[in-house]
C-alpha cells in the first residue's frame, strides 16, 4: 500500500505541475513578451526553486493537507485513506488538464480528502472544512480581481507618452588647447524622440515594464510552488512513506517534470483564450497574484493559485475591456465541478479498499 500511496502522490504532483506550473507566465506569453518555450523554461526553474524553498515554510500546510482535523486522526494516517484522497484528486486534475481547463489542485485535494473520509466511514468535521479551506478559496479570487483592477488603473498607459529617459553626453571641443570636460544631460521625452538622440544610456518605460513583468511572473511561479508543494507532500508524510524534507523535494521534482511535458493546453487557455492580455494588465495581475499567494503561504492559508491568478487576470483585463466572458464562464464551471469530481472518485476508491 505504501507504494500505491507514493504512486498517487507522484501522479497528483505530476498533474499539478502540468496544470499549474505555467500560470505565472500566462500573462507574459499572452502579452507576447516571451516565446512559449522560454516562458516555460523560466516557469519551471522558478517552480523548482519554490518547491525547494517550501522546506522552510511547510509545517502549517503539510499538517492541513494531511487530513488531520478534517477527519479523525487515526483515519487520516491510514494508507487507504491517503491513497483514496490522492487518487481522487489526481483523477480530477488530470481530466481538467487534458481538457485544457485551469483548475485548483487545492480544491481537488480537499474534495479527495472529504470523499475518502466518507468512503471509509469516518465523519467529516465541517468546521475546519469551511473555516480553514473553503473561505480562503472562495474569497481569494474576489480579492485578487478587485486588487488587480485597481492595479491596472495605476499601470495603464497614459498620454502624453513621455516614457523614455536618455542620458546624453556632449563631447569636449579643443579650443586653443584648453581642456573642456564632457557634459552630460538627462532628457525625458517620447520613445521616438529619444531614438533620434545619440545617447549612450536609454531606458524606456516599456522596457522597464517588460522586465518587471517577467520578474513578477517568476515570483508567481515561485510563490505557487511554495504554497502547493507542502499540500501534495502531506500525502507522503501522513503515512510516513518519506520524511518531510525528502517528500518536499520529490514532489517539487515531479511537479517540474509535469509542467515541462504537459503544460501547453492549460497555458493556451490562460494566455490566449480568457482575455487579450497586454503588458499593463498582465503586470497588474502578476503583482497581485504573487503578493497574495506568498502572504497565504506565510500564514499557512490554503489558497488556490489558479483561483487567484484567474481572478487577477479577470480583474485586470475587465478594466481594459479585453476579457472573454464566455471562456471565463467555462473556467468557473470547471471550478464548481472539481471538488465533487475528486470527492466522487476518492469515495469510489475508498469504498473498494
Amino acid at each position: 500500500m505504501t507504494l500505491l500511496v507514493a504512486f498517487v502522490a507522484a501522479a497528483l504532483a505530476f498533474a499539478n505541475g502540468a496544470n499549474d506550473n505555467f500560470k505565472g507566465f500566462a500573462t507574459v506569453w499572452g502579452a507576447r513578451a516571451l516565446t512559449y518555450r522560454r516562458a516555460l523554461l523560466l516557469a519551471s526553474v522558478a517552480a523548482l526553486a519554490g518547491g525547494a524553498a517550501s522546506v522552510l515554510l511547510a509545517e502549517t500546510l503539510v499538517k492541513a493537507f494531511s487530513g488531520k482535523g478534517l477527519v479523525d486522526d487515526a483515519i487520516a494516517s491510514t494508507p487507504g485513506f491517503v491513497f483514496a484522497a490522492g487518487g481522487g484528486a489526481a483523477a480530477a486534475v488530470l481530466v481538467a488538464t487534458r481538457l485544457g481547463l485551469p483548475v485548483s489542485t487545492t480544491h481537488a485535494l480537499i474534495g479527495g480528502l472529504a470523499g475518502a473520509g466518507f468512503g471509509i466511514g469516518g465523519a467529516i468535521d465541517a468546521g475546519p472544512l469551511t473555516r480553514t479551506f473553503l473561505l480562503p478559496l472562495l474569497l481569494s479570487p474576489i480579492l485578487a480581481a478587485t486588487l488587480a483592477w485597481l492595479g491596472w488603473t495605476l499601470l495603464r498607459p497614459r498620454s502624453p507618452a513621455r516614457d523614455c529617459v536618455c542620458v546624453t553626453v556632449d563631447q569636449p571641443v579643443d579650443s586653443g588647447g584648453a581642456a573642456t570636460a564632457a557634459r552630460t544631460a538627462l532628457v525625458v521625452d517620447t520613445s521616438s524622440a529619444c531614438e533620434a538622440i545619440d545617447a549612450p544610456v536609454r531606458v524606456t518605460a516599456a522596457a522597464a515594464r517588460d522586465t518587471l513583468h517577467v520578474a513578477s511572473a517568476t515570483a508567481v511561479c515561485f510563490a505557487r510552488a511554495v504554497n502547493d508543494t507542502p499540500k501534495l507532500a502531506g500525502l507522503l508524510i501522513a503515512t510516513h512513506a518519506l520524511d518531510q524534507r525528502v517528500s518536499l523535494i520529490a514532489v517539487a521534482l515531479v511537479m517540474t517534470l509535469g509542467g515541462l511535458l504537459f503544460a501547453r493546453r492549460v497555458a493556451e487557455t490562460m494566455s490566449l483564450r480568457i482575455a487579450r492580455i497586454d503588458a499593463p494588465s498582465g503586470l497588474a495581475a502578476n503583482l497581485i497574484t504573487s503578493g497574495l499567494v506568498l502572504c497565504a503561504s506565510l500564514f499557512g492559508l490554503p489558497v488556490s493559485t489558479t483561483h487567484v491568478s484567474v481572478g487577477a487576470i479577470a480583474g485586470a483585463t475587465a478594466g481594459a475591456r479585453s476579457l472573454d466572458w464566455s471562456t471565463l464562464r467555462g473556467v468557473l464551471l470547471s471550478w464548481l465541478a472539481t471538488m465533487p469530481l475528486a470527492a466522487a472518485a476518492a469515495w469510489a476508491l475508498a469504498s473498494v479498499l
